[in-house]
């Protein structure tokens, strides 16, 4: 087996870990922050799975051996829950609120940002960069408009 699949399971039980910390944390301010937060990740995480599921299988795990790999990163998202609800202050959910999502989706955005800024700038044609930036703009106006709701 190749060390790039042990790294990729590394990697991932941080990334849930961060993903469990985010969630717990959304559910603390309220239900319907929680439920967007969970359902962000949900959509992000489906597509990250099969490529992961995709580089344990190129790195020489068989079928069975890389989803039960998979199924063991999930502990990280349940320990940054855990985490973020064992690290509530006695004087309510808002201090620990106050440094668990500015931490997560600062990290979210470091990454995102890590990901797809390069491969616009590489690219050649400007239609093609136009789509790109109108569809992260229309990502973000999703975002504003769940807000408001």
């Amino acid at each position: 087996l190749q060390i790039s699949g042990y790294l990729n399971l590394l990697a991932n039980t941080i990334d849930n870990f961060t993903h469990g910390l985010a969630v717990a944390a959304s559910f603390l301010v309220s239900r319907k922050v929680g439920f967007l937060t969970t359902m962000a990740i949900l959509l992000h995480e489906i597509p990250h799975e099969v490529g992961d599921f995709a580089i344990l299988l190129r790195a020489g795990f068989d079928r069975w051996s890389a989803a039960k790999m998979q199924l063991s990163t999930a502990l990280g998202g349940i320990l940054g829950a855990c985490f973020a609800i064992c690290a509530q202050s006695p004087k309510g959910a808002g201090e620990t609120v106050a440094w668990i999502l500015p931490f997560t989706s600062g990290g979210f955005l470091y990454i995102a940002l890590v990901n797809v800024v390069p491969d616009l700038l590489e690219e050649k044609n400007p239609w093609n960069s136009l789509q790109q930036i109108l569809l992260l703009c229309t990502g973000i106006t999703v975002v504003v408009l769940l807000s408001l709701t």
